[in-house]
């Protein structure tokens, strides 16, 4: 009789709002919340920076001095057209005046430009699959006659780099820590439920009801919670990302953290996540409270 009554009316016997569960909910969703806020931070961080690397990679800049009797235009032309030849160089284009002086423009002003000498420059688009290195275009060069300088971007890729392995890594850090705080939120729920239902837990137990059927009891129960919370914090999460991607174009709001839908997609998993995490500890907390009566 008893086991049947714990087989299919145990669950009214919890008291509703045991150990303060509607606030530990709401706890649990905001750490969600912020979990999954870390995690797409954190990809997008990472697909910034190695979106910075690739393009430092597939790049490089060549300086020409022109010949006695030639014309830096001319001197330009001719490395673009040797370079143009090599593999993995995918594009190389003499830089005319007009568009040095634009880049320039922004830091130096109007005043002084017309009168600024400027070097004679190549951009070097390169094969982002197999690009040529410095070494073989030096060669192209040389092999061409021309009198060049070439800056692959080395040192400043480097640099890049190794800013975004360490933005990778804190990034990360920031998720493992928001999603270890909602992880220590659920298994507090957990605790606070054994500890306000003791007396439950030990009169099923005197009546009979095993300790494996009291720990699914709680599982189901703290593993709800725990989902419902997870799906709350997860989809507001998802609608924060999704209007980002949305309003942003292509690249989110910012270049700097480009977000995708595939980021929406991955926060699906949230609600799952958090209910695991509550059936592991529900169960620890259980069968050792149960012990711990014996």
């Amino acid at each position: 009789m008893i086991q049947r009554l714990f087989a299919n009316r145990l669950a009214p016997i919890l008291p509703r709002d045991a150990g303060g569960e509607p606030w530990l909910a709401s706890v649990i969703a905001v750490l969600c919340f912020l979990a999954c806020l870390a995690a797409v931070g954190a990809a997008a961080a990472d697909r910034a920076a190695h979106g910075w690397a690739r393009e430092l990679r597939s790049e490089a800049t060549v300086q020409v001095r022109p010949r006695v009797g030639e014309t830096g235009a001319e001197a330009a032309a001719r490395a673009a057209q040797a370079l143009a030849s090599v593999t993995g160089v995918e594009e190389a284009a003499a830089m005319d005046r007009e568009t040095a002086e634009a880049l320039l423009r922004p830091w130096v002003g109007d005043a002084v430009l017309p009168d600024l000498p400027l070097p004679h420059l190549v951009t070097v688009r390169l094969d982002r699959e197999a690009p040529a290195s410095a070494v073989t275009l030096s060669r192209a060069l040389a092999q061409a006659g021309v009198d060049a300088t070439i800056d692959d971007h080395s040192l400043w890729r480097r640099e890049v780099e190794r800013s975004a392995s360490l933005l990778t890594v804190l990034a990360g850090a920031a998720f493992l820590l928001t999603a270890a705080a909602a992880a220590a939120a659920i298994a507090y729920a957990v605790r606070a439920g054994m500890a306000a239902q003791d007396g439950i837990i030990e009169t099923l137990s005197l009546n009979g009801a095993s300790d494996g059927r009291i720990a699914g009891l709680y599982q189901v129960r703290y593993g709800l919670l725990a989902a419902g919370a997870g799906a709350a914090g997860g989809a507001a999460a998802m609608a924060l990302v999704a209007g980002v991607r949305f309003l942003g174009g292509s690249e989110g709001l910012t270049p700097a953290l480009p977000v995708t839908w595939s980021d929406v997609i991955m926060l699906s998993p949230s609600p799952l996540l958090a209910a695991t995490v509550a059936l592991v500890v529900a169960r620890i907390t259980v069968l050792a409270r149960m012990k711990g009566h014996r």
